[in-house]
Formats: C-alpha cells, sequence, structure tokens
C-alpha cells in the first residue's frame, strides 16, 4: 500500500533482517509490474523475469520494458501441449534481448523455459542463477551494484523523509486544501499553486 513497484514500503529492511538471521537466499515475489519494475530492480541482486507463453504476454512484456532490467527470462508452464509454444516465445525473447544493453555488467541476458512438471528445468535455471552470482562477484559487479543500491535507498529515504515533513507541516496543512481546490476547479494553474505552497514554506 502506498508504494509503487509491485514491493512494499518496508520491503529493502525487511531483506536485511533476514540476511541478518543468516538467510544467504532471499527470495522477493512482486504482485506483478511493468514500468515500475525498477523499484524492485534496486534492491536485488538478481532480477528474473516469469513469463507465460500463449497469452499475449510476449508482446506485453516488450512495451512495458521491463524486459530491459531483467538478468534472466524464463518462460513458465512449458510442459503438455504447451512446450512447443513455451519454446517458441523462448526463442523470440532471445531474439529481442540480442539488441539490448545487459540490466548487469558482464552478464548476458537469456531467456530459458520451465515447468514444475520438470524439475529438472528448475535445477537448470537456479544453475543460472549461481552461475550469475559467481560471474558478478568475481568481476566485482556484484559489490558494485550493492553500493549503488545502498545509496539509491538513501535517497528514497530522504525523498520519504521530505514529503513526510510537506505534509506535516501547519502551514502546508492550512493552505492545501484550498490550493487543490482551486486546481481542481481549474481556476489556478498548477504550477502557480506549488509555487504559492512553497513560498508560505
Amino acid at each position: 500500500a502506498g508504494s509503487l513497484g509491485g514491493v512494499g514500503r518496508k520491503s529493502r529492511e525487511t531483506m536485511l533482517l533476514c540476511e541478518a538471521a543468516g538467510f544467504d537466499v532471499i527470495l522477493v515475489e512482486t504482485v506483478g509490474v511493468g514500468q515500475n519494475a525498477v523499484t524492485v530492480r534496486s534492491m536485488v541482486d538478481f532480477f528474473l523475469l516469469i513469463m507465460i507463453a500463449g497469452a499475449g504476454d510476449e508482446l506485453q512484456g516488450m512495451k512495458k520494458g521491463v524486459i530491459e532490467i531483467a538478468d534472466l527470462l524464463t518462460v513458465n508452464k512449458a510442459d503438455g501441449d504447451n512446450v512447443q509454444r513455451a519454446k517458441a516465445a523462448s526463442m523470440e525473447y532471445d531474439r529481442v534481448l540480442s539488441f539490448l544493453h545487459p540490466a548487469t555488467r558482464g552478464w548476458k541476458t537469456h531467456c530459458t523455459t520451465c515447468s514444475a512438471f520438470a524439475p529438472e528445468t528448475l535445477d537448470a535455471l537456479w544453475q543460472k542463477v549461481e552461475e550469475f552470482s559467481t560471474t558478478t562477484r568475481d568481476s566485482g559487479a556484484f559489490d558494485e551494484r550493492r553500493r549503488h543500491q545502498s545509496t539509491e535507498w538513501m535517497n528514497a529515504m530522504i525523498e520519504e523523509e521530505l514529503l513526510n515533513r510537506f505534509h506535516r507541516d501547519p502551514k502546508v496543512q492550512q493552505l492545501l486544501p484550498a490550493i487543490r481546490d482551486q486546481v481542481e476547479n481549474q481556476t489556478l494553474p498548477a504550477a502557480t499553486a506549488v509555487k504559492r505552497i512553497m513560498e508560505a514554506l
């Protein structure tokens, strides 16, 4: 609630708590993301995008641009009559990925298929995650991402605190309702409204 990007506002803190408790693998599942996936991208080491074939998701994924920030794509439910569709979708994603800049330095993003009915595909998927971990730790990209994420987290917390202080300010609480009404009634331009509020502060 109150947060975009498919994750909760305290997801980062929760992950730190899990790490402090000794868990070395933490899975962060989003509620389903699009353009705002950058939020979860900024808090994880490895970004796995799970797609399905035969539901129009291929085109939607490309339109949203979420595949540009993924470290690995996998087309799920690759079993039964859906195997060929899943493989075709995977090949199409690989074709698109060949034109995109990798999300992580020194790592080539590609697409696989998987199914809960084929445990070997899940094993292969996890091997890719481990390969990514080894590759990025050896190259320094892993630590570089962690440092960058810490800075992003700090900036996000500063913005949140500034916004909270803004709305708690007595002058803002006094002025904002009337100014908001004027903007809604189109008797006051939004830019002028913002300037008026900021000048009052």
